[in-house]
This record gives C-alpha cells, structure tokens and sequence, in this order.
C-alpha cells in the first residue's frame, strides 16, 4: 500500500465570498469545514487500490489522532488580502486547522460561478504529525496539496 496519493474530501462546509469584480481588493472570503466530514475517497499510485476497510481506518486516524476533531471540530479559512483578477486570484489568509491559525495563500480561478484553487499545507507549520499506518508503509508527506471545487451562487 505504500505510496498511494489520497483523495480526502470535505462533505461538509460552508463558505461565504463576497466578490466585487471591479475592486478585488475589497472582496473577502470565509470557510468553514466540519473536521470531521474528511472522507478518504481514492488512493492511486499504490501497490495496490485501497480497500473500504483501508478508508475506514484512514478516516478513523484522521479524525482522531491527526486532526483531534474532538477538540477542533471546525477548519476555518478567513482572508485578510485579496488581488488579481477572476482569471487568475490570489487570496491570503489565516487557516485555522487542529488548534493552530496560521497564514496561508490560495491561488486560483473564478470562470462562470465555478471556483479552482490550490493551497499548499505544510502540516507540521499547524503542529500536526502527518498521517502514518502500516508501520509506516503509508504515510503522508508534510507538504499536503489542497484543491478546491465549488460553484458560487448568488445570495439576496
């Protein structure tokens, strides 16, 4: 099972952004993810594919040891600056994630309501050890990419 790269998907959030195409700088964004709604959905590049019992356990390990979804049950993501445009944006911010708020900056797109962004999370910069199983023959690197979906929708 060593070296699969994992899909986790949140299944549940809430996110709010106001977007003003004419001054971007005054446009915010705000996340919030239930910890706990983390999913394994797929692991490729492995030996082999992993089994149902295979995300149990990783979801199970990644709401109890590697997030402390207990203590921490929200994710937050809140913007401090916004620049560029629809095409390409770039949005800093602070992530709260397991306890600790840290900057963070998400680069992306905006194309007829539907959102692409990528974030790199350095786990260890948020005090967590990255995930491990298998004695180690499944493990996550310290740098996580994350990749945004979603579709915006006008509120009001």
């Amino acid at each position: 099972m060593a070296g699969h790269d994992l899909t986790i998907e949140a299944t549940r959030w809430h996110g709010v952004a106001m977007v003003d195409p004419d001054d971007p700088a005054s446009s915010s964004v705000t996340v919030e993810i239930e910890a706990g709604s983390l999913e394994a959905r797929e692991g490729t590049g492995g030996v082999k594919p992993l089994s149902d019992s295979d995300r149990m356990e990783i979801d199970k390990s990644l709401r109890e040891k590697v997030l402390a979804v207990a203590r921490h049950p929200v994710i937050t993501f809140r913007s401090t600056k916004v620049e560029g445009t629809a095409a390409s944006f770039r949005v800093e911010g602070d992530l709260s994630l397991a306890g600790t708020t840290r900057p963070c900056v998400i680069e992306g797109s905006l194309d007829d309501g539907h959102v692409r962004a990528f974030a790199t999370v350095v786990q260890s910069k948020w005090g967590i050890k990255p995930y491990s199983a298998f004695f180690g023959a499944l493990k996550l690197n310290d740098e996580v990419g994350v990749r945004v979906e979603a579709d915006l929708r006008a509120e009001g």
